[in-house]
């Protein structure tokens, strides 16, 4: 039986020739008739190769790089991760933060507008197509919609996160020009197609389909839109933006919250997904039981290049330390006993990297570490690896940290250039869903039951029990086990966003990095600044602007107000 992974690439063959022609993003889209070919819709293969090809258009967010264009790129944005590169592309990310005000209409900085409409309208034609003409049983039309729309609510999931208010496409439209909807009618939209999906997607597939969406998929997914609809009812109140399409009611944060803790506890009692005990090896698995949702990769012809650009430099020859880990995500790293490290104890400042947590050996690289078969050395000494300060050259491929990420590498491939790289991008795996059901417990005062999901977590690395006794407390500690547990998985940026810490926790501010120095006897350890210059987020960034050329496209809609 062909594989799902092996059917992309005709599907991607198919997807052109059907949108062969199509430029911009009006919204007249493409015209329905194209999805009539009989031979298209005569059954369900034919059916699926186009399936395959939607699936396809998730590569575009693996290892968290959209929507930058760069891996990494919104942790990058954040305290846990720095970029090293201070040129125009691999520098794209430092220039975004540090000059905040390059961004306008024209140059959005962050957008996914046209990338999504492009493909909200393919799944519509889809969509329409299949109900006029494909010669498949209801059954099987009703599972393939429940795809479709699983797919539909990801992409708007995002324009959700970066805009808030958007145009609500759940048809062909009938017009080119259409007004933005209010951003709790987007919430709405996606948790509807969501809860749709839920209800009529298999809980798995067969082996060789692997990577279609299931049921605990879509409740993943519907946890976490009902968690971020809930984190802008709460804590936005209209105090970053006028715009009267933007925003949440206040009043439903606690319904919101609720949904959430419902769906991501849909998940949990499915059976279905555990916690894998070894952390670090998860994430280069193709098997996991952790793993509710991932895109896989299979050489040598379905590769990605995260060990070129993230590995030690010494790995590949060009390649490597695009970002580099911060001291403030090192620091966070508790000893393996569960006390907070702390460089002002001794013992823990004479010896950093000993006795820390699982889940530090398991994603950061640091001078002294074991990496293939070598162990490395990050003073300034060592030409090739070693500590070098942001901006002495242009685009180092060395740290300006003096850490290296081990998180999602693989170890194992010592020919990153003829091999490439084949780890699955996990889109979405059961811890999460745990922190998101011990947030939304923690928001409804449910502290004993929040704190059983959030411990799950903390025991799978062999660490004690939370002791927050109050809502502010838990949230403390869920603030912390996300930062820790899903750094480098993209979620960092847009939790700060959600809670609307960003213009705190990430304006005016400067990061560091630890310069490590061989003193003969022992080592030395110094704080540094990894900047060079302030980091900036201002309030108004919040709701990130529509390009301006779909606003010229689109005569009905307005721009965000603001922009």
């Amino acid at each position: 039986m062909t594989t799902f992974r092996s059917n992309i690439k005709k599907a991607l063959l198919l997807l052109f020739i059907v949108s062969a022609g199509m430029q911009g993003c009006k919204l007249d889209g493409m015209p329905g008739d194209r999805y009539t070919d009989a031979a298209i819709w005569k059954n369900a293969s034919s059916v699926d190769l186009y399936m395959y090809g939607m699936y396809d258009q998730f590569k575009t967010f693996s290892f968290g790089q959209f929507p930058i264009g760069y891996s990494n790129a919104t942790d990058a944005l954040t305290d846990i991760e720095k970029y090293t590169s201070n040129t125009t592309g691999n520098g794209s990310v430092n220039k975004l933060m540090y000059n905040p005000g390059q961004v306008n209409a024209t140059a959005p900085g962050i957008s996914f507008w046209e990338t999504a409409y492009v493909n909200i309208k393919r799944i519509n034609e889809f969509l329409n197509g299949m109900q006029l003409y494909a010669k498949i049983n209801a059954e099987q039309k009703i599972q393939y919609e429940a795809e479709a729309r699983y797919i539909r609510a990801y992409f708007y999931f995002w324009l959700a996160r970066i805009n808030g208010s958007a145009i609500i496409l759940d048809k062909l439209p009938a017009s080119q020009s259409m007004a933005r909807s209010s951003e709790e009618a987007v919430w709405n939209f996606i948790t509807q197609d969501l809860t749709f999906a839920a209800a009529h997607l298999p809980k798995e597939w067969p082996a060789a389909q692997k990577g279609r969406a299931t049921q605990g998929a879509a409740n993943g997914l519907l946890a976490r839109a009902w968690l971020y609809a809930a984190s802008v009812a709460e804590y936005d109140n209209k105090q970053f933006n006028k715009d009267p399409l933007t925003g949440m009611p206040a009043a439903k944060k606690t319904e919101y919250y609720q949904h959430a803790a419902d769906a991501a506890a849909a998940v949990i009692n499915s059976g279905v997904y555990d916690l894998e005990s070894d952390y670090g090896k998860l994430f280069t698995s193709n098997n996991s039981k952790e793993t509710i949702f991932a895109l896989y990769y299979q050489r040598p012809g379905v590769t990605h290049q995260l060990d070129y650009f993230f590995c030690p430099p010494a790995d590949v020859d060009g390649g490597g330390a695009t970002g580099v880990p911060t001291a403030e995500l090192v620091n966070e790293y508790e000893m393996s006993d569960g006390r907070k490290f702390s460089w002002s104890e001794a013992a823990m400042a004479a010896d950093p990297y000993k006795d820390r947590e699982p889940r530090f050996y398991a994603s950061i690289l640091y001078n002294g570490a074991n990496w293939k078969g070598r162990v490395l050395n990050t003073t300034p000494e060592d030409k090739i690896e070693g500590y070098i300060d942001f901006k002495v050259a242009t685009d180092p491929r060395k740290t300006v940290t003096g850490y290296y990420i081990r998180k999602m590498l693989d170890e194992t491939n010592t020919n990153i250039l003829v091999l490439g790289s084949n780890q699955p991008w996990i889109e979405m795996r059961y811890a999460e869903i745990l922190l998101i059901h011990a947030e939304a417990l923690t928001k409804l005062d449910r502290i004993p039951e929040a704190k059983v999901s959030l411990d799950k977590v903390r025991n799978r690395v062999k660490l004690p029990g939370v002791v927050a006794a109050t809502p502010e407390a838990m949230m403390a500690a869920i603030e912390h086990e996300r930062k820790v547990e899903l750094a480098f998985e993209g979620h960092r940026y847009w939790d700060l966003r959600r809670w609307r810490k960003a213009h705190i926790v990430l304006n005016n501010v400067r990061f560091h990095g630890h310069k490590v120095t061989d003193n003969g006897s022992g080592f030395t350890y110094t704080e540094v600044d990894c900047d060079k210059e302030n980091r900036y987020f201002p309030s108004s960034f919040y709701y990130m602007p529509i390009t301006q050329d779909e606003i010229i496209k689109n005569p009905a809609m307005k721009q965000i107000q603001g922009w």
